[in-house]
């Protein structure tokens, strides 16, 4: 005699049960898993950031002193810069710029100044130079060509996801004819190391619009964010008074940093504050930033104007560069 097995089969009612189960568990996984990511892309740029600090502190090692944030080059391919030739603008533009992050490729691997929590890795250099690759749609370098024109080409790494303090890493304002000039800023000058910000993260935009001229296209990937204003010029601070016995510089003020929500394009010359050109997409709206003795610590930008973590002076101005203490105190 056969026997026959009568395996009974799901109804439709128990199949849209496992289906709605399985919708389940997926939203509950989901959101854990997005959220382990975010923390691992963290934990990724932090480290990078501590590689940069250190890397920094190597180079001060050897030359007394921090590098600038960008010089116009005195040729086409070389490290070689000259005082002379750092002006309001650049007299040969052919030759592009020269980034903080050239000087420290021994130091560090060219990977370290990347995050895999933002577009591309980071903003492309200023001038990308001849790779298609290396530019943004739409971008334009400081002559006004766009893709794959071959000069300038800017000594700095292919993509740059951190930015660092101008009042540590100066602009290359030099030799310009106004009140105030930039300086080289002795490591030795640098007070409450523990306490003062070297470097953060930019704040990542569609095609790093964040960083872009509207009406250029030029994309400042080579600008560090200037974390003081001044008393009575506001951002305009080669124009701040050198010899004046007031402290002038002051910190900006909490509201004056804007939310996520409210990020548009040419951060990094936004009038209340380049501030707002950092970095929000960690866990809680925040980004991580490296300090002078290189330490790393996770904090919103409006966290570090509160707790006054960019410095007791504007280091790289001549003149008296003191920080007011008593103004814009939260």
């Amino acid at each position: 005699m056969l026997a026959f097995s009568h395996r009974r089969a799901f109804t439709l009612i128990e199949l849209l049960v496992v289906v709605a189960v399985i919708a389940l568990l997926i939203g509950i996984l989901l959101p854990a898993l997005s959220s382990a990511r975010k923390e691992a892309w963290s934990a990724s740029a932090a480290g990078n950031l501590r590689s940069i600090a250190q890397a920094v502190t190597a180079y001060t090692a050897s030359t007394d002193e921090f590098p600038p944030a960008y010089v116009y080059g005195a040729d086409t391919f070389s490290d070689i810069w000259r005082i002379e030739d750092q002006q309001d603008t650049n007299p040969n533009p052919q030759n592009g710029y020269i980034h903080w992050s050239y000087y420290l490729v021994d130091e560090a691997n060219p990977e370290a100044f990347s995050s895999p929590a933002v577009l591309s890795g980071g903003a492309p250099r200023t001038n990308p130079g001849p790779n298609p690759e290396d530019w943004e749609p739409g971008q334009n370098n400081d002559l006004g060509n766009s893709t794959a024109s071959e000069t300038p080409e800017d000594r700095q790494v292919k993509r740059i996801a951190f930015t660092g303090n101008a009042a540590i890493f100066p602009r290359n304002k030099f030799n310009i004819s106004a009140a105030r000039q930039n300086r080289l800023v002795k490591a030795a000058r640098v007070k409450g190391a523990a306490r003062t910000i070297l470097a953060t993260e930019f704040a990542e935009g569609p095609s790093w619009e964040t960083l872009r001229q509207p009406t250029s296209g030029v994309i400042k990937s080579h600008r560090p964010v200037t974390p003081f204003l001044d008393l009575g010029f506001g951002n305009n601070i080669y124009s701040s008074p050198p010899n004046s016995a007031v402290a002038r510089f002051v910190y900006p003020t909490v509201e004056s940093i804007y939310d996520d929500d409210n990020l548009g394009s040419n951060m990094i010359e936004d009038a209340n504050t380049t501030l707002n050109a950092i970095g929000r997409h960690h866990p809680g709206g925040t980004a991580n930033f490296s300090f002078v003795d290189g330490h790393v610590e996770r904090m919103t930008v409006k966290e570090s104007v509160i707790r006054r973590l960019w410095g007791t002076e504007f280091y790289s101005l001549t003149g008296n560069a003191l920080v007011n203490p008593e103004v814009n105190e939260p």
